[in-house]
């Protein structure tokens, strides 16, 4: 089969298609066949050399994906071949089949193309573990949401706004900041122009937000806690601010606030199982109703995946960039 490999790692121009051995699907496994995949700065991170795939896991690129179940391994039940899925992914999303954990399918959500389904399954997981799983965002409470036009921040903005929470997103430009409005989200900051955590201060009357969903990691730190209200609960996800600050934890104390950092690729195939049959639970039926939809930017050909990361790289998409197989 066709793979984007990355033979040396560098820039866009590193992914290179090239044939492949064909992944067998083992104990608990389904084969699928892709239909599309999408881009996540995961991806670019393990294009540059700095992020493994885990043990065990394909080594290309691609955390999610769409298509049809072409093959199931020993022990699987409840999937037959030519059901239309979308799975969460170690690795393996850019290439023309992928070994799948069973505990990791999804059906594809009813009205949805493959296209679009291949946008939801990383978003979803990662927005619903970490804002409702780990954080426990409830019903008007305030969430400030950081890079709101990325992926993950167009999912989380619906997804706080289908549980009644209200919405604090940062942009760095007028025209992603609408697209968050569009979404539903009440407060907009440019992050360029204005301080967030005195937006976030004048939109609570001074109280703060009750939970903060961080990219940002230590360029935001210490901001972050001032921004929480007491009691409240930051989560952070990524670290394209750095990986060390100082933060002081006499604010912290006397908040009584939670700092909380995770990820989701590295994690037991136990725990993604749990968050995916969660996401089947709780966002599948948002999204069938049409409260929660897929936000997709654009779409191209597998073989143009430099293109996409290009995009992404350079923060010019609102959602997702998807690439078709």
């Amino acid at each position: 089969m066709y793979a984007m490999t990355i033979p040396v790692p560098g820039g866009p121009e590193a992914l290179v298609r090239a044939v492949v051995p064909e992944p067998v699907p083992g104990e608990g496994e389904v084969l699928v066949e892709v239909a599309a995949t999408a881009v996540n700065r995961a991806d670019l991170l393990q294009r540059q050399g700095f992020y493994d795939p885990p043990p065990g896991s394909s080594p290309y690129p691609g955390l999610e994906c769409s298509g049809r179940i072409a093959a199931l391994g020993p022990g699987v039940s409840g999937w037959g071949v030519g059901d239309e899925v979308c799975a969460l992914l170690s690795g393996g999303g850019y290439a023309e089949r992928v070994a799948v954990p069973v505990g990791q399918l999804l059906p594809v959500p009813q009205g949805l193309s493959l296209e679009q389904a291949a946008a939801l399954p990383e978003v979803a997981a990662t927005v619903w573990s970490n804002v409702f799983m780990v954080a426990h965002l409830r019903p008007a409470e305030t969430v400030l949401l950081h890079g709101g036009g990325s992926g993950i921040g167009t999912m989380a903005i619906q997804l706080a706004k289908a549980v009644g929470a209200r919405v604090v997103v940062t942009a760095g430009s007028s025209e992603k900041l609408a697209r968050c409005a569009e979404l539903g989200a009440d407060v907009l900051v440019n992050y360029r122009e204005q301080d967030f955590v005195a937006a976030v201060r004048e939109a609570t009357g001074g109280a703060g937000a009750d939970v903060v969903l961080d990219i940002m990691g230590a360029k935001y730190l210490q901001r972050n806690v001032d921004a929480l209200a007491v009691n409240g609960r930051l989560v952070i996800i990524g670290l394209q601010g750095g990986v060390k600050a100082e933060l002081d934890l006499g604010t912290l104390l006397r908040k009584r606030a939670a700092v909380a950092a995770t990820n989701l690729r590295g994690r037991p195939l136990a725990e993604k199982a749990a968050i995916v049959a969660a996401v089947r639970e709780h966002v599948w039926p948002l999204v069938e109703a049409g409260v929660v939809k897929p936000v997709v930017d654009r779409v191209l050909p597998l073989a143009e995946a430099a293109t996409a990361h290009r995009v992404v790289e350079a923060g010019e998409q609102v959602g997702k960039v998807v690439l078709r197989a």
